[in-house]
């Protein structure tokens, strides 16, 4: 019986001292389930990192300035905050602001229409197809400002125009995206869709824009940069109507009149406009449609 035993009970290995750990300190050698530090949680936040890199800017910005001494080449970021403040409560940037503002919206709605009408037909009919690729291959390249003689020709000199040029510069940004995602929807989503009863508008808004959503999210981010763009150009040329500008139409009075604190002020305008709505709204955006589909982490 006691051979029985022997031969059961097996020796421990030996140990080797190198490689022996107390219990109480695993929680500092390989511990992945370590609780973070509080200036860990912090920076685990996108917001937090985004406005540190905004501060690093600022910073950078107000040193190269100072070092400068130049404001009528670089003023500094207190001059143009000074600068900006005075402009909206005693100057007309609220007022240029909203006037850009409307102008182009008016032009990104009328767009995204267009867009969406060309698309839909896209997917629709070949024809369609070989019409908006034909079409996008003649005038994605072709830069809206280089319109601008043009709609004076025919809409003069006002909102008109200025819409006109938005929505050549919205139109087929979107439509290219919202096209590519529209034809990497897979064969067999589009067979069940069918199968289901889908067919025409339907089949385009419930299956294929849900489907192909984050292509056409970028195309919106696309043709909104693009329109903003198009907008501040084409008033620094013309963006006078009733005497009362936009935003690109105060940068270039305040040029003129040599303000160039007053320049910063609303090309800082124009930078926090775009932050709002890329940070706000698209954002906004995403994590109720894809973020929350799982179509994206």
């Amino acid at each position: 019986m006691a051979d029985i035993t022997q031969r059961t009970i097996r020796p421990e290995p030996p140990s080797r001292p190198e490689r022996v750990f107390e219990l109480n300190t695993m929680g500092t050698v390989g511990d992945a389930a370590r609780p973070l530090s509080i200036p860990e949680r912090i920076l685990q936040i996108t917001a937090v990192r985004r406005l540190l890199v905004l501060a690093v800017l600022c910073i950078a910005w107000q040193a190269y300035a100072s070092y400068l001494n130049n404001s009528l080449l670089f003023p500094t970021l207190t001059e143009t905050m000074e600068a900006l403040y005075d402009a909206v409560v005693n100057g007309p940037l609220v007022e240029r602001t909203l006037t850009s503002l409307q102008i182009l919206l008016t032009g990104y709605a009328a767009g995204l229409a267009l867009a969406g009408i060309f698309t839909t037909l896209a997917v629709s009919t070949r024809l369609g197809t070989d019409f908006l690729t034909t079409l996008t291959a003649m005038f994605n390249p072709l830069p809206a400002i280089a319109l601008l003689p043009l709609a004076l020709l025919w809409f003069g000199l006002g909102a008109k125009s200025l819409v006109f040029v938005i929505i050549h510069s919205v139109l087929w940004a979107v439509a290219l995206n919202t096209h590519s995602g529209f034809t990497s929807v897979s064969p067999t989503l589009r067979m069940a869709g069918q199968n289901c009863g889908l067919r025409g508008i339907s089949y385009v808004a419930f299956l294929l824009v849900p489907a192909a959503f984050p292509s056409i999210l970028t195309g919106l981010k696309i043709g909104w940069a693009f329109a903003w763009r198009t907008l501040i150009a084409a008033e620094l040329v013309f963006g006078v109507s009733s005497r009362s500008g936009g935003l690109g139409w105060f940068i270039f009075e305040n040029r003129n009149q040599l303000e160039i604190p007053s320049v910063f002020a609303g090309l800082f305008t124009v930078i926090l406009i775009g932050l709002f709505v890329e940070s706000v709204i698209f954002r906004s955006i995403e994590n109720v449609t894809i973020r929350r589909w799982g179509m994206q982490s």
